[in-house]
């Protein structure tokens, strides 16, 4: 079975993916930075984010930045999910999967003989794509155990309470900031995904066949 052709006059990325894409972006590059100041100021752990890596300068600035990108994140998250059930969109980017899958093109890319396809994404790449939608919905949740604790007291004690759901929401945000560099580092091997994410159509003419 042939993937299909990818021509620049091919719509790779549809308005909808590619708007909530870049404010996703935008929203979790405010988060991660404003969270950071936030965690300085009350650390988990026994280290410290550099100042020069945070956001909001004091940690009531960096608190009005974060519920701001919260909102923004939640509503543009929203968006994407009711476009993509609404659409399909979801469905035909990552499925089907299987485990089978996953391991075949798992061990293909550690051998660095996994092919790329625009517009096609491999099981290695869904199951990042849907264990990055999963941690975005799960910090939401948490973030709002930390954020209001007593109000939230029964969502909170799901996460062993206020203290474990801070560790939930930093193991998350940790999750999350890892996929990015995977993402980014991806994206700077193979820079021809670049383009059709801002325009929504593929750079060049493309064909590959699956073995």
């Amino acid at each position: 079975m042939s993937k299909p052709d990818i021509t620049p006059s091919t719509t790779l990325h549809p308005l909808v993916v590619r708007v909530t894409h870049w404010v996703n972006a935008f929203a979790m590059l405010l988060m991660i930075g404003s969270g950071w100041r936030i965690y300085n100021a009350s650390p988990i752990f026994d280290f410290s984010f550099p100042r020069e890596l945070t956001l909001g300068g004091w940690l009531g600035g960096a608190l009005q930045w974060h519920f701001a990108a919260m909102w923004l994140l939640v509503v543009n998250g929203l968006v994407y999910l009711a476009y993509g059930f609404w659409s399909g969109h979801l469905k035909a980017s990552m499925l089907p999967l299987s485990p089978r899958a996953f391991y075949e093109d798992a061990r293909a890319a550690l051998t660095f003989k996994l092919e790329h396809a625009l517009g096609h994404y491999n099981a290695v790449q869904k199951v990042l794509y849907l264990g990055v939608l999963a941690l975005g919905v799960l910090v939401v949740i948490s973030g709002l155990a930390v954020w209001k604790p007593v109000q939230f007291h029964l969502l909170a004690s799901v996460f062993g309470g206020y203290e474990g759901a801070r560790i939930v929401h930093f193991l998350c945000m940790s999750g999350i900031v890892g996929f990015v560099i995977v993402h980014l580092t991806l994206v700077a091997l193979v820079p021809s995904v670049l383009l059709p994410m801002i325009t929504g159509r593929a750079a060049r003419h493309h064909k590959e066949a699956a073995e």
